[in-house]
């Protein structure tokens, strides 16, 4: 279908800004691929590419234009998986959002079994703390702890989860276990920022009340990831989602304190703009990292119970 290889020229030169690039992805010349582009400006009436020998760029019609072109590349893709569900391979460029420490620690070998199952499905990550706009940045979905306060984005659970509070045995061995969250303030805590906030008032539930207890430390990162490798250095108390922690947990790298206090929830989300967006690739990608968070999960209340039962 002419049309279809035509859109699919078009979202991949604006994904790579490079005809050329785009014509190689795609196992086509650079002359087909200008063509096809020549070809759906002719019949909109409008131009949708800037291009010079050395860059090119969407005009405002090009960018509106490309945005509807995914949709549809992913309806004809979902359109063929429900007319031969067991033929059709997942084929879809999916650009991903996800916060630095999930992504690199968990995620990233994760979406390498991922697409050894569907070898044609193209992933392009952008891990960072802060949440992409996903209406003006070039972002298929995004992964994200806790609810995004835009309540008009698609948020689909992935786990349910909460933070939990640790710290390494060797900062344990040096200044001892608060025993309770009103001890924090006599402790060195590792806070982390996203955007200009500092997060250093943590909230721990026990018995039905709620504790707020405002933290202070010697370091801080707009970086979560860099906020967990000082804490398993023993540099001081970490509070984070228990999906970030568990590897660290189960290893013993990072311990438990205060464990009878209930730290805040953290339910991971994976978000989307528009409903129109969960193709096939997208569903099964979803439900993929629902089952390897809760799997993730499920071990660490494993080693939970049993360190219980020792204790």
């Amino acid at each position: 279908m002419r049309g279809l290889q035509d859109l699919q020229i078009l979202v991949r030169t604006a994904e790579r800004g490079s005809v050329s690039a785009a014509a190689r992805e795609l196992g086509v010349s650079p002359a087909v691929a200008s063509l096809a582009i020549k070809r759906l400006e002719d019949e909109l009436g409008c131009v949708l590419c800037l291009r010079s020998t050395r860059s090119l760029r969407l005009t405002q019609h090009g960018e509106r234009f490309v945005a509807h072109a995914r949709q549809m590349l992913a309806s004809y893709q979902q359109a063929l998986a429900e007319l031969h569900p067991q033929a059709a391979p997942l084929r879809e460029v999916l650009h991903l959002s996800m916060p630095s420490d999930f992504g690199r620690n968990l995620a990233l070998g994760w979406l390498d079994d991922f697409q050894r199952a569907h070898p044609h499905v193209q992933l392009r990550l952008s891990l960072s703390d802060r949440l992409a706009d996903m209406y003006r940045e070039p972002v298929d979905l995004a992964i994200r702890f806790g609810l995004p306060p835009d309540s008009n984005l698609v948020a689909l659970p992935l786990a349910e989860c909460r933070r939990v509070l640790c710290a390494a045995p060797s900062y344990l061995a040096r200044h001892g276990a608060p025993g309770c969250p009103q001890a924090l303030a006599e402790h060195n805590c590792l806070c982390f920022t996203v955007g200009e906030r500092l997060h250093n008032r943590w909230r721990f539930w026990r018995d039905g009340g709620e504790w707020v207890q405002q933290v202070a430390g010697d370091r801080s990162a707009d970086d979560a990831d860099v906020v967990r490798r000082w804490a398993v250095a023993g540099h001081g108390l970490v509070y984070k989602s228990q999906l970030d922690l568990a590897p660290d947990l189960a290893a013993g790298r990072l311990l438990r304190v205060c464990p009878e206090w209930q730290g805040e929830p953290a339910p991971l989300y994976l978000l989307c703009a528009d409903r129109r967006q969960l193709s096939p690739t997208v569903r099964q990608l979803r439900e993929f990292l629902r089952e390897r968070c809760l799997a993730l999960l499920a071990g660490r209340a494993a080693t939970d119970s049993m360190a219980d039962k020792q204790g």
